[in-house]
């Protein structure tokens, strides 16, 4: 990548931040609920972006990303989630199943300190699980959150994710 390009990429990137908190500001949500950002792997961000690309110039190279299946939040999940709410997260057209067949699917709620996991417990259409809070030396989970489904409560790894990830508003 040129220099240039990592340059324009990074006064855009300030600019996207500002739009952001007058966003969150005007919707009465804090503009900045976290001192961090979350980090994403490359195949959870092209996840969140793939709905949004219609097509690609067929003389373009294969790209070297991956889409997870679609997790969503319920639409019945109240407005104001905070830790120890309990939510359901949708995977339309899609059934995650532990590869054994038995083992627990957690959702793992990923923070700058690494990922918070909680137990989910299957629902027709997806899983139920409880918001979880933080262990102590952990970032919080609040503000805009990503949660991905795996069968792993020890990493969060493109090998373990099942779906998602899902973006929640976590108070």
């Amino acid at each position: 990548m040129s220099k240039a390009y990592l340059t324009a990429a990074g006064s855009i990137l300030t600019v996207e931040a500002r739009h952001s908190a007058y966003i969150r500001s005007s919707l009465k949500q804090s503009p900045f609920p976290s001192p961090f950002d979350v980090p994403l792997s490359l195949n959870e961000v092209y996840t969140l972006a793939a709905p949004f690309i219609v097509s690609c110039p067929s003389d373009n190279a294969p790209l070297p990303v991956k889409a997870f299946p679609k997790l969503v939040s319920s639409p019945e999940n109240p407005m104001n989630i905070t830790s120890g709410t309990k939510i359901t997260l949708l995977t339309p057209d899609y059934i995650v199943k532990p590869a054994d067949g038995s083992s627990t699917i957690y959702g793992a709620f990923i923070t700058v300190t690494g990922p918070v996991f909680a137990e989910a417990t299957p629902v027709d259409g997806g899983f139920s699980l409880t918001v979880p809070t933080a262990a102590k030396g952990m970032a919080p989970v609040r503000g805009q959150s990503y949660v991905v489904l795996t069968g792993c409560n020890t990493t969060v790894t493109d090998e373990t994710v099942a779906a998602g990830p899902a973006v929640l508003e976590i108070s």
